[in-house]
């Protein structure tokens, strides 16, 4: 949650609900201000579209016209509330006329409808038209956490999106075109499958990090 890495253009998560999106707002504000041609993509999720940072921030990227692509993945539930009981308007994507946001509401269980959408997003905003949101509809079928009961769905539901899983769905398409064989999908999960194990045995052979270290990055260091 709060990695970190400029190098990599990645600016880290943040422990605070909604809180990467008026970050993600600001960030835009400072490519424009210095003339830089960026995109800032933030993600986040439907618990987020109901804190007030989010209005605030989709107010001034509006106003100030900002490039940055808000990606709201609308799994139906946040944490564990059902989106009808914490939007009064369930429709996150025609709340963005109230902010003068383009928007488009995509399948977020179709792959390449996602793809497709978010290279439009990308190529509206490199031209100059200010902030875009894409609302992913989307499904969460496991739980949030290890300590997540699910007693605000049923199984059946989940057995329903999952017939809709998106990776098995791409999967069929590509083979029912021809792009991917059998073989060519059974060297790809091997492959994923190697890596995974690697950095599960990097990791459980790595040393703990020293308690001299606690509060680094914490606190403002002092001169030396």
């Amino acid at each position: 949650m709060h990695l970190f890495d400029a190098a990599r253009r990645f600016c880290g998560g943040n422990a605070i609900v909604g809180g990467g999106i008026p970050l993600a707002a600001g960030l835009a504000l400072a490519d424009r201000m210095q003339h830089r041609e960026a995109v800032t993509a933030c993600f986040f999720g439907d618990g987020a579209a109901a804190e007030g940072v989010f209005a605030e921030s989709l107010n001034l990227a509006a106003l100030w016209q900002v490039p940055v692509l808000f990606l709201c993945e609308n799994n139906q539930y946040a944490m564990g509330t059902a989106l009808r009981y914490s939007h009064a308007n369930t429709d996150l994507s025609a709340k963005m006329a109230g902010f003068g946001v383009p928007c488009e509401p995509v399948d977020g269980m179709d792959v390449l409808a996602v793809e497709a959408a978010t290279r439009r997003a990308v190529a509206r905003i490199r031209d100059g038209a200010g902030p875009y949101f894409l609302e992913y509809r989307t499904y969460r079928f496991r739980a949030h956490s290890a300590f997540d009961s699910e007693l605000y769905r049923s199984k059946q539901e989940v057995e329903e999106w999952k017939r809709r899983d998106p990776i098995s769905g791409l999967v069929e398409r590509l083979e029912q075109t021809g792009a991917l064989s059998e073989s060519d999908l059974a060297a790809m999960e091997a492959d994923i499958q190697s890596e995974v194990d690697a950095a599960v045995a990097f990791a459980e052979v790595g040393n703990w990090e020293p308690v001299e270290d606690l509060t680094r990055f914490v606190y403002t260091e002092g001169p030396e």
